[in-house]
C-alpha cells in the first residue's frame, strides 16, 4: 500500500514539473501554479487508512443493551444470586461485597427511573407510568439486598452495622409491609425495640 501511495506521488509531482516548464517558457512561475503544490500531494488513495466503522464487528452491541451488564434488574439479581451462593458456603465477606455491589445498581436504577418518570410527566403518560414502576422495582430489590446485608451483619454479631440496615428497609418499604414488619422483628430480636409489632404477640 505504501509502495502504491509513493508511485502516486512520484506521478503528481511529474505532473506538476511539467506544468512549471510549460508556464516558464512564457513567464515566471505563477503564485496560482505553488498553489497547486500542497494539493497534489495531499491526494491519498481511500482505501490508505480504514474508517473506524469497517473495523468494528457487527455483533458488538452497546453495553447498556447487554442483558448482564451492571446497570439493570438483571445484573443486580446476578449479584443476588452470587451473594446466596456465598452465604451457603459461609464466605460472608465475599457475600457483603457482593450484596453492596448491588444495592448500589439498584439504587442508581431507581434514580434514573424516577428521574424518567418525572421528565415524561406531562408528555407522555404511558412512558411516565412505565419509568415509576421500574423506579419501584429496582427499589424494592434494593431494599431486599439491604435486607439481606443486614443478616449478614447479624451473623457475624455486627449489630450496630445491622441495625441501622433494618432501620432504612422499614422507612423506605413502609413499617406494614413484607420487609418492613421482618425489619422490625429483627429489630425486636437484637433487642432494639421491645414491643411486638401490632396483631402479633
Amino acid at each position: 500500500m505504501l509502495k502504491s501511495v509513493s508511485l502516486t506521488n512520484m506521478w503528481y509531482f511529474y505532473l506538476f514539473i511539467n506544468m512549471v516548464m510549460l508556464f516558464s517558457k512564457f513567464r515566471s512561475v505563477s503564485i496560482s501554479a505553488l498553489l497547486l503544490l500542497p494539493f497534489l500531494f495531499s491526494q491519498q488513495p481511500l482505501q490508505a487508512q480504514p474508517s473506524p466503522e469497517s473495523e468494528a464487528s457487527p455483533e458488538e452491541t452497546p453495553e447498556i443493551s447487554r442483558p448482564d451488564t451492571l446497570l439493570s434488574l438483571q445484573g443486580g439479581e446476578k449479584l443476588m444470586t452470587e451473594a446466596s451462593a456465598a452465604i451457603d458456603e459461609e464466605n460472608y465477606d465475599l457475600a457483603k461485597e457482593k450484596l453492596q455491589s448491588a444495592r448500589r445498581v439498584f439504587n442508581q436504577l431507581s434514580n434514573f427511573y424516577q428521574q424518567l418518570a418525572g421528565s415524561f410527566q406531562g408528555i407522555s403518560n404511558r412512558i411516565s407510568e412505565e419509568q415509576r414502576q421500574q423506579a419501584l422495582q429496582a427499589a424494592e430489590m434494593r431494599d431486599r439486598a439491604t435486607y439481606q446485608l443486614a443478616l449478614v451483619h447479624r451473623a457475624q454479631q455486627q449489630t450496630a452495622l445491622a441495625v441501622p440496615l433494618f432501620i432504612q428497609v422499614i422507612r423506605s418499604q413502609n413499617p406494614t409491609s413484607e420487609l418492613g414488619k421482618k425489619s422490625y422483628q429483627q429489630l425486636r430480636e437484637l433487642g432494639f425495640v421491645q414491643s411486638p409489632f401490632p396483631g402479633t404477640n
